[in-house]
C-alpha cells in the first residue's frame, strides 16, 4: 500500500498537481487572511456589500472568458509542440476577440450598473464603488487569460509564483491602507480587482518580454478562433458561474443590507477557497484529456482522475467536521452563524469534485461542449429556482439544499452521457 502511494506521488502528474496545489493554497491562505482581517475592520453589512460587489466582478470575469480557457487548454499544448508561428497567431486572435467583446459588455455594465443595483442587487453602494467594480472586471479577465495560458503550457510554477507575489504585495497594501485609516469597500475592490492583476502582468512581462514582442508582431486571423467550440462552452460556463452566485444574489434580493448576507457571503468565501484544490487538479488534468493519443488511454486517465478528485471531496468532509470553535476564533462571535452555514455548503458541494471527471472527458476528449452546456443549464435552473422558493422558507439554509440537488442532477446527467458516448474525435 505504501509503495503504491509513493509510486503515485512520483508520477509527473502528481508533481504538477502538487506544485499547482501548493500555489493555489497559498492563494487560499491569502484569501482566508483577507477575510480574517476584513471581518475585523468591517461590520457584517459592509462585508455583505463587499461580497456582493466582488462576487459580481468575479462572475463577470469568468463569464467574459467566453469559453477561451477551454480553447486554450485544447489547442495550446499541441501548438507549442508543432507550430510556434500558429501558436502566436492563435493567442493574439483569441485575446483580441475576447477583449473586444468584453469591452462591449463592460461598457453596457458601466451604463446600467446603478439601475441594476437599485432593482436587483440592492447594495445601495455609491457610484464610485460600482464603477470600480466595473473596471476591475477587465483586469481580472486579462489575468485569467494569462494564468490559463501558463498552465496550458505547463508553466505551472511561474503562474503560481507571479500570482502569489501579487498576493503578497496586495497584503502589504491592505495593511498600509488600514494604517492610513482609508480602508473601505472602494479601496479593497481597487486592491483586489485592479492592483493585483497589474502586479501579475508586471512580473509576467519582465520574465517573458521576448514572448510579448512575438505576440505583438503576430497576425490576427479569424480562422484561428474556434468559434463553435468556444461559443458553446462560453454559454455553458456562463450558466455555471451565474449558478454559483445566484444564492448570494437572491439572498441580497430577499434580505438587502442585513447581517444574513454578510454571514452567507463569508461562508461562500470559505467554500470557494476549497475550489482551489479542484482547480489545481483540473488545470493539470485538462491538457491530459486533450492530448489522449488513443482510446486505450481513456480508462487509465479516468481512474487517475478519480484518485485526484477524491482529495477535494475529502476536504469538504473535513470542513463539515471542523468544530464550531475554529470558526469563532477565525471570524469572531459577530459572525457566529458562519459555522453552521459553511457546514451546510460543504455538504452541498461534496459531489462537485467528482462531477468534474465526466465534464473533462466530454469537453476535451469527446470535444462536445454541448453536453456541458445542457448540464450547466440544469445546474443553473435547479439553483435559481431552488433558492427562489427555499430562501423565503429556510433563509440562509435554503441555498445549500438547492445547490446539492443541482450538482447531483448534473453529475448523473454528465456521467450517463459519458457512458453512452460511442464515438470519439480522431486520434492522431
Amino acid at each position: 500500500m505504501i509503495s503504491r502511494f509513493l509510486s503515485f506521488l512520483k508520477q509527473p502528474t502528481s508533481k504538477q498537481v502538487l506544485i499547482n496545489t501548493i500555489g493555489n493554497y497559498l492563494n487560499v491562505i491569502f484569501t482566508a487572511f483577507f477575510a480574517f482581517f476584513l471581518v475585523r475592520v468591517m461590520n457584517p453589512v459592509e462585508y455583505g456589500v463587499l461580497s456582493v460587489l466582488l462576487g459580481i466582478a468575479y462572475v463577470l470575469a469568468n463569464i467574459l472568458d467566453f469559453g477561451i480557457s477551454a480553447t486554450i487548454y485544447s489547442y495550446v499544448p499541441i501548438l507549442i509542440e508543432n507550430d510556434q508561428k500558429k501558436l502566436f497567431r492563435f493567442l493574439k486572435t483569441t485575446f483580441t476577440i475576447q477583449s473586444f467583446f468584453a469591452f462591449i459588455i463592460v461598457g453596457l455594465l458601466f451604463i446600467f450598473f446603478p439601475w441594476l443595483d437599485q432593482v436587483f442587487f440592492k447594495t445601495h453602494a455609491p457610484w464610485w464603488e460600482l464603477y470600480l467594480t466595473t473596471f476591475s472586471v477587465v483586469f481580472l479577465i486579462w489575468q485569467n487569460y494569462a494564468i490559463n495560458l501558463l498552465l496550458a503550457a505547463k508553466r505551472i510554477f511561474q503562474a503560481q509564483l507571479f500570482l502569489n507575489l501579487s498576493n503578497l504585495l496586495k497584503t502589504a497594501t491592505i495593511f498600509l491602507l488600514t494604517f492610513l485609516k482609508i480602508i473601505n469597500i472602494a479601496t479593497v475592490i481597487f486592491v483586489f480587482g485592479i492592483l493585483g492583476p497589474i502586479l501579475f502582468f508586471l512580473f509576467l512581462f519582465f520574465e517573458k518580454k521576448h514572448l510579448f514582442l512575438k505576440l505583438i508582431k503576430a497576425e490576427i486571423r479569424k480562422e484561428e478562433f474556434k468559434f463553435s467550440y468556444t461559443l458553446t462552452y462560453f454559454i455553458a460556463s456562463q450558466f455555471f458561474y451565474l449558478g454559483t452566485r445566484m444564492d448570494l444574489f437572491l439572498l441580497s434580493f430577499y434580505f438587502p443590507n442585513t447581517p444574513q448576507v454578510g454571514y452567507y457571503g463569508l461562508s461562500t468565501k470559505i467554500i470557494l477557497t476549497l475550489f482551489a484544490s479542484i482547480s489545481s487538479i483540473t488545470q493539470v488534468l485538462s491538457p491530459l484529456f486533450a492530448n489522449l493519443k488513443n482510446k486505450d488511454e481513456i480508462k487509465p486517465l479516468l481512474k487517475k482522475s478519480l484518485a485526484y478528485c477524491l482529495i477535494p471531496t475529502g476536504l469538504f468532509i473535513f470542513l463539515f467536521l471542523t468544530p464550531d470553535k475554529i470558526f469563532f476564533i477565525a471570524f469572531t462571535e459577530k459572525f457566529s452563524q458562519t459555522a453552521a452555514i459553511t457546514k451546510s455548503l460543504a455538504l452541498a458541494y461534496i459531489l462537485y469534485p467528482l462531477a468534474n471527471i465526466p465534464l473533462l472527458f466530454l469537453l476535451y476528449t469527446v470535444k462536445k461542449p454541448k453536453y456541458i452546456l445542457f448540464g450547466n443549464l440544469i445546474f443553473f435552473i435547479f439553483v435559481t429556482l431552488g433558492c427562489y422558493f427555499l430562501i423565503p422558507i429556510k433563509e440562509v439554509y435554503g441555498p445549500p439544499a438547492a445547490i446539492f440537488l443541482a450538482i447531483f442532477v448534473e453529475f448523473i446527467y454528465l456521467s450517463f452521457i459519458s457512458l453512452r458516448i460511442k464515438t470519439y474525435p480522431k486520434f492522431g
